[in-house]
């Protein structure tokens, strides 16, 4: 599992390795780049997404992009898609994470990532486990007394079966000694129609990434009682699970992939398209902005993490009894 201390590590060499490079990318445009968001508008894929859009036209990498959202079942929906109606597209990349790698398992897909081409893994970001703003819920310790008395009155928002949330709901059921099966978790399509639910009443508390919450919380109107992290985040005045007797602790990563049947010459210039993004100041400032921390992997690297990744999450899932 990753930790804080691996991402900043990642990060820092990253950034030293990719710095150099940074002055060819104006020189390398693609004219139309193609993104597959397998997840609903507003969500973390889909902010992910248009982030590198938004980046990549600001650098002048890119002339023009197309956004594609296919949502459904953490990814399970859009992958064959992206499989089968991509195939070959050279100019096109598709957003995804953890969240697919849990969703392809659970939902028994017959597609997983091996079947794309791993670019580069992009982000990390901790959970937030957040209730209502008259929730009366004011810490976990409240909300895990009334999941360990009636787990089922508990009702969890997240994102897609067997996603980063729905596994970090049964973690925390399992360290509580509640049996994860018996945990009311509703997923949604996306963080979009989570944080409806949430700010509608409709839900105990829900649970995703900091960023795809972090605007509400700071507004008032959601509650954050939790993260995810290791340790106290700089900037974000929420305790941790385990200072609250909670002993579990999950990071979230995202990254790009293209699709299969694309010449090696096509996967290393989307990769160097990549790489000069990550070392950009713009793709830095939307990091900072955004709350998400910087883990660039690419290469034979970033393929043996998800060929690794594929056996921890499912070992989890069995575990938690979600596969």
């Amino acid at each position: 599992m990753l930790t804080r201390r691996d991402m900043m590590l990642a990060t820092l060499a990253g950034s030293t390795a990719l710095a150099a490079g940074w002055s060819s990318a104006r020189a390398q445009a693609i004219d139309t780049l193609q993104i597959f968001v397998p997840a609903a508008p507003g969500g973390g894929w889909d902010q992910t997404g248009r982030t590198i859009e938004a980046v990549l036209k600001a650098n002048k990498q890119i002339n023009t992009a197309q956004v594609t959202n296919v949502p459904g079942a953490g990814g399970a929906v859009g992958l064959p898609q992206f499989v089968n109606q991509w195939k070959g597209r050279q100019n096109s990349l598709m957003v995804a994470g953890m969240v697919m790698v849990g969703a392809l398992i659970a939902n028994k897909s017959p597609v997983n990532l091996s079947q794309v081409t791993p670019i580069a893994r992009l982000t990390g970001e901790f959970e937030v486990i957040v209730v209502p703003g008259t929730s009366p819920h004011k810490d976990m310790k409240s909300l895990v007394e009334q999941l360990k008395k009636d787990p089922g009155s508990v009702s969890w928002a997240g994102g897609s079966a067997g996603g980063t949330d729905h596994i970090l709901v049964g973690m925390i059921a399992q360290s509580q000694g509640v049996d994860p099966k018996k945990v009311a978790y509703v997923a949604f399509a996306g963080g979009g129609p989570a944080q409806a639910a949430l700010l509608g009443n409709q839900v105990t508390c829900g649970v995703s990434g900091w960023g795809e919450f972090s605007e509400q919380v700071k507004a008032g109107k959601l509650k954050a009682l939790a993260i995810s992290a290791d340790k106290r985040v700089a900037g974000v005045d929420v305790p941790t699970l385990k200072e609250q007797g909670i002993d579990v602790e999950l990071f979230n990563w995202r990254g790009v992939f293209a699709p299969p049947g694309i010449a090696d010459t096509d996967r290393a210039k989307l990769t160097k398209l990549i790489e000069d993004m990550a070392a950009s100041k713009a793709w830095q400032d939307e990091l900072a902005k955004r709350d998400w921390m910087g883990i660039l992997q690419t290469g034979k690297a970033y393929e043996d993490y998800i060929k690794s990744e594929n056996i921890r999450i499912e070992a989890i899932l069995k575990g938690l009894g979600l596969a």
